[in-house]
């Protein structure tokens, strides 16, 4: 079972059941940020390109999660101490990222065309992560998993844009579906029956990315190592087709 509890920084005004009157008022979750800067053209132009056949906030809201989902490679490896590198607009523009930068891109997207949206972290245990990213990390336990929370016809729905389908293919597990109705963020089982990921606990949900506590976060569990990627060997089970120094 999930537990967790509202961090400082967070929405802790907000409910699970809907805005409060301070959000809907302040338009908060509508509004770009330093992470979330869909006021940049180019953010914009992507959310308002992917959802042009779109006739309702669900439709966007599903059309812009599968944009993000395999339009970005997941790269657990990824991991940057840069700022800059959190911003949607320059995950826009990367080919490959990991859960939390994912997660701020889907987020300033659905906000650019008009779905109130917050990010969410939980820690979740990862049973089928490579033996290469696990002795990297020292743990299969993933510290503040990325996954986005949408206001979609009066309720939150959750989701995870994470895992591209060709990963999961390679994992053997299902890709996430999302239909704008239903939670999008367990791959509980693989293909085979096998368990695949654990969500252990929730961290809390925020309007911004609270990038600090993150890193800090990182650097306790893994090391400040993680934070600094750099040439590494090839991990057939993440990489596309070419790794700087492979």
């Amino acid at each position: 079972m999930l537990s967790g509890r509202q961090t400082e920084g967070s929405s802790s005004d907000a409910t699970d059941t809907g805005l409060t009157e301070a959000e809907e008022r302040a338009g908060k979750l509508l509004q770009p940020t330093y992470f979330l800067d869909f006021d940049r053209p180019e953010v914009a132009n992507f959310a308002e390109e992917t959802t042009k056949s779109a006739s309702s906030p669900r439709e966007r809201a599903v059309a812009l999660f599968y944009a993000v989902r395999d339009g970005i490679r997941y790269d657990p490896y990824s991991i940057s101490a840069s700022r800059e590198d959190y911003r949607a607009s320059a995950v826009l523009q990367a080919p490959s990222a990991y859960c939390i930068p994912k997660a701020v891109l889907l987020a300033a997207s659905t906000r650019a065309v008009g779905i109130p949206t917050r990010l969410g972290f939980a820690d979740v245990r990862n049973h089928l992560a490579s033996e290469k990213l696990l002795a990297r990390q020292g743990t299969d336990l993933f510290i503040y998993h990325g996954y986005v929370e949408m206001w979609l016809e009066h309720r939150w729905v959750k989701a995870t844009p994470a895992f591209n389908v060709e990963l999961c293919q390679r994992f053997g597990v299902r890709a996430l579906e999302f239909d704008g109705e239903h939670d999008a963020l367990f791959h509980e089982y693989s293909v085979d029956g096998r368990r695949h990921m654990e969500y252990v606990a929730v961290r809390g949900v925020y309007d911004d990315l609270p990038f600090e506590e993150i890193m800090d976060a990182f650097a306790a569990m893994y090391g400040e190592a993680v934070l600094s990627p750099s040439i590494r060997e090839r991990d057939e089970l993440f990489d596309g087709e070419t790794v700087e120094g492979a």
